[in-house]
C-alpha cells in the first residue's frame, strides 16, 4: 500500500528497530494496555523539538487514534495473536501464512493510525533544541500519557521507557537517559 512520506513513521521504525525497543515497547503495552503508537508520538513530539505536550492536546492525540486503535488495530492483533499457535482444527501449515499476512496487515493499520497521531498536534519542529531539552520534553510527554491511562509506572517501565528514549536520542549518554526515566 502507499502511504504517504512521515517523518514520524520513520522515526517509530527507525527507534522501534533499535536493539531492546521492540520487547520494551511490547512490555508497556502488555503491563498498562497502552498503545504503543502514542508512546512513539509522544517521544517523537519531544525528540523533533515539539516540546512538552499539554493534557489537552495528549487527551485530543489518544482520542484522534482511539476508535481506530480499539476496534481495528486490536481487533486484527487479537486475530493474528490467536492464530500463533496455530487454531484447530485448521492445520498450522494453512494458518501459519495467513498470520504472517494478517501481520503486515496489522503493520499497514498501525502506519494508518500514526498518520492520524501525526495530524493530531500541529506544532512546527525545531531541531535547535538542545538534545537534553528534547529528550526531557520526550520523557514529559510519556509521563503525561501513563497519567491519563492511569497507569502506576513501575521500575521495570522506567527501565523499557530507558530503552526507547536511548533508541531514540542516541547522541546522550545512557546513564543521562536512566537518570532522567528514575523519576517516571
Amino acid at each position: 500500500m502507499d502511504f504517504p512520506d512521515h517523518p514520524f513513521w520513520d522515526f517509530s521504525l527507525e527507534v522501534y528497530g533499535a536493539d531492546g525497543v521492540a520487547p520494551a515497547c511490547l512490555a508497556l503495552q502488555e503491563a498498562h494496555q497502552l498503545d504503543v503508537n502514542i508512546v512513539l508520538y509522544c517521544c517523537w513530539i519531544g525528540a523533533s523539538g515539539r516540546g512538552a505536550i499539554s493534557s489537552d492536546e495528549a487527551e485530543a492525540m489518544m482520542a484522534a487514534v482511539a476508535e481506530w486503535h480499539g476496534g481495528v488495530v486490536r481487533g486484527v492483533r487479537a486475530v493474528r495473536q490467536l492464530l500463533k499457535d496455530g487454531l484447530a482444527p485448521a492445520p498450522l501449515e494453512l494458518s501459519e501464512p495467513l498470520r504472517r499476512r494478517i501481520a503486515k496487515i496489522e503493520v499497514e493499520l498501525e502506519h494508518v493510525e500514526q498518520l492520524m497521531l501525526a495530524a493530531a498536534v500541529d506544532r512546527a519542529a525545531d531541531p535547535s533544541v538542545p538534545a537534553e531539552r528534547r529528550a526531557a520534553d520526550a520523557k514529559a510527554n510519556i509521563d503525561r500519557y501513563f497519567a491519563i491511562i492511569g497507569g502506576t509506572p513501575g521500575a521495570g517501565d522506567r527501565t523499557a521507557v530507558a530503552a526507547i528514549l536511548a533508541a531514540a536520542f542516541t547522541d546522550l549518554d545512557r546513564g543521562r537517559i536512566e537518570a532522567l526515566c528514575a523519576a517516571l
